[in-house]
């Protein structure tokens, strides 16, 4: 029987491969992942015990209980990105997702562009992912307060917590790093047990709280008077609150990043993808609801502070409360894991095909390992380097968190805009689609929901209101716009300075769509203009 198995996983590997092969390129990460590994990537990436937890307060403090209402419409909006990017990951099963679906079906410069902001997003985010350490681990053990005072344990929002929250965020960067170094094996055995902690904790956290329930769920219809100081009333006050949630739905694509290790991937990516959305909707909208249930004082200040950990501390008492914190930090190590992991595999995608500086270094697999070596030491220190530049300013949670997501959202407009495109002008399910996830009579409507809503969000993320990067200095409120608008302008000088260069040195596979924006090629000055 061991015999049978082996030979069937190898006999699926080297098909795998050759579906690799049609594209241009021959198998040299390892494919070891399966169908739960698959879904496990992207569940980790999103993470409810991260994203809620970190968050939770932000959202109940900027809208009231009735801030929940946002999370079923960003799910809805992201289950239309998500549904697009299914049909994308069916037909083009290649490490990178975003880069490489959008080469396949816009220009050049677009790919390259969705590319580079989505390596830069990545890192970000590992680095914002990684301050929710500090809204954990010093409220388990004080011990974790390594600066500052007792007073600042949760907080990322006083001077000593902002400080603490870098370092303990350091810490975890480097580990995540030295294990995606290692592989992919040990980096999935990790990711899938944290998935498994996650799941059967918040299932667990979901029935402890119900037993406590005080009150009735028309608590979502209380607002706690947030509306009053924006100038249109509550809905101001409501798209504020949208940003957690917001926050906490993307990164599902890295069920796509990791494709070309994943066995079978044409079957798996988009399921795992859909999934892993979807599961995180439904156990962290039945977790906020429950918790706003079950708490004694749902007035609390804490409530707008320290967020979920006090809601499940005053509830469930300290010793069980801590065991689910633990539980969190688990997951908030997951997640900061797999962040990186898909910030590598974009990074060698790219490097591949020749559009990265270092292409030769970038796009090196180990063969011990059979990981890109060096895209993650690179991406770890870059990582570092965010976060060293943020040390001791207690408005980096914020701005780390905010431009993340405005990073993510601009590169799946890249993918979702272009795709609209193909599908208007009839170009789109191609004729050769066959079996593969699709649409079908409801993609057109699917795709201008996903458009409508990414473009919506982004202007909502990038608002440089007070609430959320803060009034003591207009850089900190245009932080977003400043950041992601540096980004943006630095890649486009790379890309014109370079492009002939990059194309020279190792012109990217073409894709299997006929048509001049799949030239291996970078973009004509025309076409980035």
């Amino acid at each position: 029987m061991t015999v049978q198995s082996g030979t069937t996983d190898t006999a699926d590997n080297a098909a795998d491969s050759s579906e690799l092969a049609k594209f241009g390129y021959h198998q040299e990460l390892e494919r070891s992942l399966g169908s739960f590994s698959s879904f496990a990537a992207g569940f980790s990436y999103i993470s409810i015990l991260t994203g809620v937890f970190q968050l939770f307060f932000f959202g109940f403090g900027s809208g009231g209980p009735a801030f929940i209402w946002t999370w079923p419409i960003v799910f809805l909006g992201q289950l239309a990105v998500a549904l697009c990017f299914a049909e994308l990951a069916g037909q083009f099963p290649l490490a990178g997702s975003v880069y490489q679906w959008a080469k396949q079906i816009a220009k050049p410069a677009t790919s390259w562009m969705a590319g580079w902001i989505m390596i830069i997003g990545a890192i970000v985010t590992a680095g914002a992912v990684a301050v929710a350490y500090q809204i954990i681990l010093p409220q388990v053990s004080t011990a974790f307060q390594l600066v500052g005072s007792p007073s600042d344990a949760g907080l990322t929002s006083t001077p000593g917590g902002a400080q603490n929250a870098i370092i303990l965020a350091i810490v975890l960067v480097v580990f995540a790093t030295i294990i995606n170094v290692i592989g992919v094996k040990l980096m999935a055995k990790i990711n899938n047990f944290g998935v498994a902690v996650e799941l059967g904790a918040v299932v667990l956290l979901i029935i402890a709280l119900a037993i406590h329930i005080k009150r009735g769920p028309g608590v979502v219809f209380q607002t706690h008077g947030t509306g009053a100081g924006h100038s249109i009333g509550y809905l101001g006050a409501f798209m504020v609150a949208s940003l957690m949630s917001a926050y906490v739905f993307y990164g599902f694509d890295t069920a796509g990043s990791l494709a070309e290790e994943t066995t079978n991937p044409r079957k798996h990516a988009p399921r795992a993808i859909l999934r892993a959305l979807t599961v995180s909707f439904l156990v962290g909208g039945a977790l906020m609801l429950v918790g706003m249930m079950a708490v004694g004082n749902i007035n609390a200040d804490e409530l707008s502070t320290s967020g979920m950990p006090y809601l499940i501390k005053s509830t469930l008492g300290n010793g069980l409360g801590d065991a689910f914190l633990v539980c969190s930090a688990i997951s908030i190590t997951v997640c900061c894991l797999a962040v990186q992991t898909a910030a590598i595999r974009m990074a060698f995608s790219m490097a591949r095909d020749g559009r990265l500086p270092f292409t030769k270094a970038m796009s090196k697999v180990s063969p011990r390992s059979k990981t890109p070596v060096v895209p993650a030491l690179v991406t770890g220190a870059l990582t570092i380097g965010v976060l060293l530049v943020n040390l001791g300013n207690q408005r980096a949670f914020f701005v780390l968190t905010s431009t993340a997501i405005i990073l993510f959202y601009i590169p799946y407009l890249m993918v979702t805009g272009p795709l609209l495109l193909r599908r208007l002008r009839g170009q789109w399910p191609r004729p050769e689609h066959g079996q593969y996830f699709k649409l079908g009579r409801w993609g057109t409507i699917v795709n201008v929901i996903a458009v409508v809503y990414g473009a919506a969000m982004t202007v909502n993320l990038a608002w440089p209101r007070a609430e959320v990067y803060g009034s003591d200095h207009w850089y900190f409120q245009w932080g977003g716009v400043l950041v992601t608008a540096l980004i943006v302008v630095v890649g486009g000088v790379m890309l014109t300075v370079r492009r002939h260069k990059w194309a020279a040195a190792h012109s990217a596979p073409a894709g299997d769509i006929p048509d001049t924006t799949d030239a291996p090629e970078l973009a004509s000055q025309e076409e980035v203009q």
